[in-house]
């Protein structure tokens, strides 16, 4: 089984993705204090919608980015790493 390799491109995307989630989370702390604030929504669902796409874009170039990420019926892709907090480690 090829393993997939570290690269500029996967962790520019790892970089984004916990920026995405960061926004998301402080997103959702200002919906719990402001629940009927419909732009707040918009843009929680707007970044949720980025993530999917970014999440699904590195799965494909870098590899699973967590158990949930296997998408392959006949292998377990998940221990062909290197591990997502392992990619500047393994440069």
């Amino acid at each position: 089984m090829m393993k997939h390799k570290p690269c500029n491109a996967c962790r520019d995307s790892l970089a984004l993705l916990r920026a995405l989630d960061f926004s998301i989370q402080e997103t959702v702390l200002y919906l719990d204090a402001y629940p009927d604030c419909q732009e707040a929504l918009a843009y929680y669902h707007k970044l949720v919608c980025e993530r999917d796409a970014l999440m699904s874009s590195y799965q494909e170039q870098c590899g699973p980015l967590s158990i949930y990420g296997n998408r392959s019926k006949t292998s377990w892709d998940w221990v062909n790493g290197p591990w997502p907090w392992e990619i500047e480690a393994n440069e």
